[in-house]
C-alpha cells in the first residue's frame, strides 16, 4: 500500500487498470493452477519439484483442457447475464 502512496496518481491508475484487466486475471488464475499442480506433484515425488518443472508439466498435461473449461464457463456466465 505504501508503494501506491509514493506513486503519482496516473501510475496508480495504470496499476489499477492492469490489476482489473481480464488478461491479468487470467494470468493469476493460471498461476494458481500451476502452483496447485506443483504442490500435488511435489507431494507425489516426496520433494519440491520446483516451479519450472511444474509449469512445463502442467502446460503439457493440463493447459489446453483448463483453457477450454475456462472459456466454456465464461460463455455460460455471459449467456446467463
Amino acid at each position: 500500500m505504501k508503494e501506491e502512496l509514493d506513486m503519482p496518481s496516473s501510475e496508480v491508475d495504470q496499476a489499477q487498470f492492469v490489476k482489473d484487466s481480464a488478461l491479468y486475471k487470467e494470468f493469476l488464475a493460471e498461476r494458481a493452477e500451476i502452483l496447485k499442480h506443483k504442490w500435488i506433484e511435489s507431494e507425489k515425488a516426496g520433494k519440491d519439484i520446483g516451479f519450472e518443472r511444474a509449469l512445463l508439466d502442467w502446460i503439457v498435461k493440463h493447459r489446453s483442457n483448463w483453457r477450454d473449461r475456462r472459456r466454456k464457463e465464461a460463455r455460460t456466465e455471459q449467456a446467463a447475464s
